[in-house]
C-alpha cells in the first residue's frame, strides 16, 4: 500500500464549488484499479488549501493506472477549474512494519 498527499489550492471564494465537484470526482476514482480510499480535509487557517490523502495498492496504479487514464481526465476536468496551480503530490510508504 502507498499513500499519495496532494496539496490543492483552490481559489479564492471556489471553496463551494471545488467540494461539490469532490462528490463526483471521489466517485471518479474509486472505481479506478488499485484504489484503496480517500480522504479529503479542508485547512483551518488557510481555508482555501486542501489536502488529499488517497490510498492505492501501488505507485504504478496512481501513475500509470490512474493518470494514464480517461478516468483522469475527467477528475481534471471536475476539480481543474477550480484550482489555483497544480497541486504538490507526492507518495509515501509504510515504515516499520506499519
Amino acid at each position: 500500500m502507498i499513500l499519495e498527499r496532494a496539496v490543492m489550492h483552490v481559489l479564492p471564494g471556489q471553496e463551494g464549488a471545488f467540494e461539490s465537484a469532490l462528490v463526483e470526482a471521489r466517485e471518479v476514482v474509486s472505481a479506478a484499479p488499485g484504489f484503496r480510499s480517500i480522504r479529503v480535509l479542508r485547512g483551518i487557517e488557510s481555508t482555501h488549501i486542501y489536502l488529499l490523502l488517497i490510498e492505492w495498492d501501488t505507485v504504478e496504479d496512481h501513475l500509470e493506472g490512474f493518470r494514464g487514464s480517461e478516468r483522469y481526465n475527467h477528475w481534471r476536468a471536475l476539480l481543474g477549474p477550480h484550482l489555483d496551480g497544480a497541486s504538490q503530490v507526492e507518495h509515501y510508504a509504510p515504515v516499520g512494519g506499519g
